[in-house]
């Protein structure tokens, strides 16, 4: 059974001896007495103004003047008298700097009270058996000033849908046209320093597999008629009643998601969609995903979708694909990289999505062969490629060309769509007929880190030394654990993989361990009691902040939690998303004093190991409050916050956690580590009907 660790102050108060000190000053009061009478009679006694005597000048008036013309100074050392006076007034300025001493003590120990009070550090994982100082709570909330304690304002209803940096009609008037308005603009964004609430008739969605196919349509931006108008396909896949939106995922109905699944695994040569993991496919992006349906079907066979779309005001397909627990964010294929390595998706999949690839001179499908791995798929379904008029036609001819000089490889085409295959072979670039464009990009191209920079009109990923095959690699969930050589690449070695493998299966069973409301109340125990673990599917999107190599994911998921992770790399850290990605998992590059692109309440786990360490360890544009609110701005209610950090930098988090209105509480990790937990949960408040 682990010991809740107690924290307390302990002040020593220093022993003054006052007997004698008024002993001393009753002996001496003849002498007192006489002085006064010599004075002048406007002076304050020293004892009343125990300063002035050390820092006044010596004028005439200080001392009087003698019959004789001379002045009679008391701090000559000439006389007895003379030397009394001196210990008394030694004495006196004791008393004073021991009073003072007294209150500046008394003023730390009230901080420090007020700081441990909150805290309610607790040692151990599992066991939770007392409050700490919970009586001095008052004092703690009066030390405090009141502008540090004043809690945040919420949002107006306007930002109930927030997604900062999208905001077209800025964009707009900035400028911006030619689909680039839908673009992520962050540089002219103002902070927006108050919490965004829910809609009034907002539920906590269903968990997974559930939450898959049936969503409260009150938790979207998107109304009946936008459901009702969308395209036949889409309708298909949806119904609509009073309260809720049904995806019906699973359907056998002619020109469904699985026949569609499988008549892509055909055009590959496959059995059918169970066979991708087979054909070393793992990770799909999947471009313009509706509402993802195709994702929501494939993940029962083990493969792991990323939809992306643009912005939205209402009707978001990102929106809606997170709503279902699956993943997905903000992105579009306008003027920017997207923020992803080159060669870290095994297939590209774009039905009917909106995008005109024959545009910018094939710049788009540049961009997407970067993404695409050595003997990727891309797969794209439109109108476009089974047209009859001669304008179609044309365009058709052009993405044809466009595909052979990326060195893609036409598998087949079936009605409207066709499946493309990526060279494995680099030398193919170098032998096309006269040095067709687009061009190889320079050895010195950065790859690995493409935040939001422009689209390149060069091949890009054909230097790096991770161009391996899918085939090559190994296939999931072996490919989770990769092997020296593939480490190698990345400066690790397998023993402190391995290391850091471990630990992450150690942290993940306490901190399922701790995702229970008890953390935040009394739970009397009786010794041998257990807490019900949590069930396995609890949560289901979740937000790793400092994702590292991805260890966090990969312990959920070797534990059996029916969940995916967004392992975000922060720009300020090392870049180890390449190797997350060659991993099997997804991810995107980030910086923290951006908002991330997502729309509100959307992950239900937000998980921060080493963040706050690596953010404030150099001088930031944003503070760590600017991070939380976005953190609260992500996390769906009742959603939960793992920050794990030395532990001065807790103590600060955990002081801002009163001003989110987070339920908070710092829990010890080990008896001799200077890192903490802090666990907190985000309340469910809605926005009152009108």
């Amino acid at each position: 059974m682990s010991r809740p660790l107690h924290r307390g102050v302990s002040i020593r108060i220093p022993d003054s001896n006052n007997n004698d000190l008024w002993d001393s000053q009753s002996k001496d009061k003849s002498e007192k007495e006489g002085l006064d009478r010599r004075g002048s009679s406007g002076h304050p006694s020293p004892l009343r103004s125990p300063f002035r005597l050390l820092f006044s000048d010596n004028s005439n008036s200080k001392y009087g003047i003698s019959e004789n013309g001379f002045s009679s100074d008391p701090f000559i050392i000439g006389t007895p008298r003379s030397r009394l006076k001196l210990v008394l007034l030694f004495l006196r300025f004791s008393l004073v700097f021991i009073v003072i001493l007294a209150l500046a003590g008394s003023f730390w120990w009230t901080i420090s009270i007020s700081t441990a009070s909150r805290g309610h550090i607790y040692h151990g994982y599992r066991r939770l058996q007392e409050k700490l100082v919970s009586d001095l709570l008052d004092i703690g909330e009066i030390s405090y000033a009141p502008s540090r304690l004043k809690e945040l304002e919420f949002c107006s209803e306007e930002f109930e849908n927030y997604v900062p940096c999208f905001n077209v009609s800025d964009n707009l008037a900035l400028g911006f046209s030619d689909g680039n308005e839908f673009d992520r603009q962050c540089r002219h964004e103002l902070r927006q320093n108050c919490l965004v609430l829910s809609p009034p008739n907002y539920k906590i969605p269903l968990r997974w597999p559930t939450g898959r196919d049936i969503i409260w349509i009150a938790n979207t931006k998107i109304t009946a008629q936008e459901v009702l108008s969308s395209g036949s396909f889409t309708k298909r896949m949806m119904m609509l009643d009073e309260e809720q939106i049904s995806f019906r995922s699973a359907s056998l109905m002619f020109d469904g998601v699985e026949d569609y699944s499988h008549q892509i695994a055909e055009m590959i040569g496959l059995r059918n969609e169970s066979s991708f993991i087979q054909a070393g496919v793992r990770t799909i992006l999947d471009i313009g995903c509706g509402y993802g349906s195709f994702g929501a079907h494939l993940f029962q066979s083990q493969l792991l979708t990323m939809c992306i779309a643009s912005y939205e005001p209402s009707g978001s397909q990102v929106q809606l694909t997170l709503e279902r627990g699956l993943p997905a964010m903000v992105a579009s294929f306008t003027s920017k990289q997207l923020p992803y390595p080159s060669l870290s998706f095994d297939m590209l999949h774009c039905a009917r999505c909106g995008i005109d690839w024959d545009r910018k001179d094939g710049i788009l499908m540049i961009e997407a062969d970067r993404l695409l791995r050595p003997g990727g798929y891309f797969v794209w379904t439109s109108p476009l490629t089974n047209a009859r008029d001669k304008d179609s036609q044309k365009r058709w001819k052009i993405i044809q060309s466009f595909a052979e000089n990326l060195c893609w490889d036409m598998l087949s085409q079936q009605d409207e769509t066709v499946v493309w295959k990526k060279t494995i072979k680099r030398n193919c670039y170098s032998s096309r007929k006269n040095s067709s464009p687009p061009p190889l990009c320079g050895k010195g191209y950065d790859v690995e880190s493409p935040y939001y920079r422009e689209l390149q009109n060069c091949i890009g990923g054909t230097h790096s030394s991770r161009w391996i095959s899918v085939k090559e690699r190994q296939t999931w969930p072996s490919r989770d654990h990769l092997n020296k050589k593939e480490l190698a690449i990345f400066g690790l070695q397998s023993d402190e993989f391995a290391e850091d493998s471990e630990s992450w299966k150690a942290a993940v069973r306490n901190y399922w361990s701790l995702l229970s409301p008890l953390i935040f109340s009394d739970h009397p125990k009786r010794p041998g009691d257990e807490d019900p673990p949590p069930p396995y599917n609890m949560l289901r999107n979740v937000l790793d902040m400092n994702a590292h190599v991805g260890g966090f994911n990969s312990a959920l998921v070797q534990a059996g939690k029916s969940l995916w992770v967004m392992n975000v790399v922060p720009l300020s850290g090392l870049n180890y998303l390449p190797l997350i990605q060659d991993r099997g998992y997804v991810g995107v590059l980030h910086d923290w004093c951006e908002a991330f692109p997502t729309y509100p309440r959307t992950y239900d786990l937000v998980h921060a190991a080493g963040l706050l360490s690596l953010e404030f360890a150099q001088q930031r544009r944003c503070t760590m409050l600017d991070i939380f609110i976005e953190i609260d701005r992500l996390l769906r209610p009742e959603g939960w916050i793992i920050i794990r950090d030395i532990v001065p930098l807790i103590e600060s988090a955990r002081a801002l956690t009163t001003r989110l209105k987070w339920d908070a509480r710092v829990v010890e990790i080990e008896s001799d580590s200077d890192q903490r937990l802090l666990i907190c949960q985000k309340p469910l408040f809605k926005r009152q009907a009108n």
